[in-house]
């Protein structure tokens, strides 16, 4: 399988405690692609020592949130930047293997954003929580709504050209980031597009669908930021 080179694709991945999972993420995503990021997130295991000698490049941003780390890989690309950026999680709950899928589009200019969508794809049981399945419905039908672009999912892993990323400035810091970023494509007008993608259940347990209080939590933030972006722009349209 050929191997995207470092211009071509870069590959962030968020990581919080995650030192079981993150070496086979970054064993599989060095397949595909010859640039791989992983971001600490304040990590109390080992998962920064586990990334570096698995082959990943590997950073730290001390402020927690999701948003916050991918922000901080991509910041580390700005002296040499890609083509195409793409997102992953560190759970190895994603198959890195598909990475080509989602990033070929962007590379040959038939799309600006690609999502891998887990509601289109297979997954294992008891991989997507019913809050998630939820939640997700949810959101792509108020973006449906509100921007008209179609979406089935607000899945992390994705591929977006780099040009189009650092357009979308103040992305949410935090765990609205994936849903803020497919609002500022259509709000932008890019060319957003999902293939299928296949998810298995999460190695450990999930800072976010894994308890009650974190599902609640994203669940409002995720509409929070929906609707905070739908007045940003009534106000600025008038």
């Amino acid at each position: 399988m050929a191997i995207f080179n470092t211009r071509q694709v870069g590959v962030i991945i968020p990581a919080l405690n995650e030192e079981e999972a993150i070496p086979l993420v970054v064993r599989d995503a060095l397949r595909v692609a010859s640039r791989v990021i992983v971001v600490d997130n304040g990590s109390s295991d080992a998962t920064k020592n586990v990334a570096k000698e698995a082959g990943a490049v590997v950073l730290t941003e001390e402020r927690r949130g999701y948003g916050y780390a991918c922000l901080r890989g991509i910041e580390s690309l700005r002296d040499d930047p890609p083509a195409v950026v793409a997102f992953m999680d560190g759970d190895y709950s994603d198959h890195p293997e598909e990475l080509p899928g989602l990033v070929t589009p962007v590379l040959r200019g038939e799309a600006d954003l690609m999502i891998g969508s887990r509601v289109l794809g297979r997954h294992e049981r008891g991989a997507l929580a019913p809050q998630q399945v939820f939640g997700n419905w949810l959101a792509t039908s108020l973006i449906h709504l509100f921007w008209h672009v179609r979406f089935s999912d607000l899945g992390p892993f994705r591929a977006v050209a780099y040009k189009w990323l650092v357009a979308m400035d103040h992305l949410h810091p935090t765990f609205g980031w994936t849903v803020d970023m497919q609002i500022r494509a259509a709000s932008m007008g890019l060319r957003c597009a999902e293939i299928p993608v296949r998810y298995r259940r999460r190695i450990g347990k999930s800072k976010v669908s894994g308890t009650v209080s974190g599902s609640v939590k994203a669940g409002a933030l995720i509409l929070t930021t929906i609707f905070r972006r739908l007045f940003e722009e009534k106000r600025r349209t008038g």
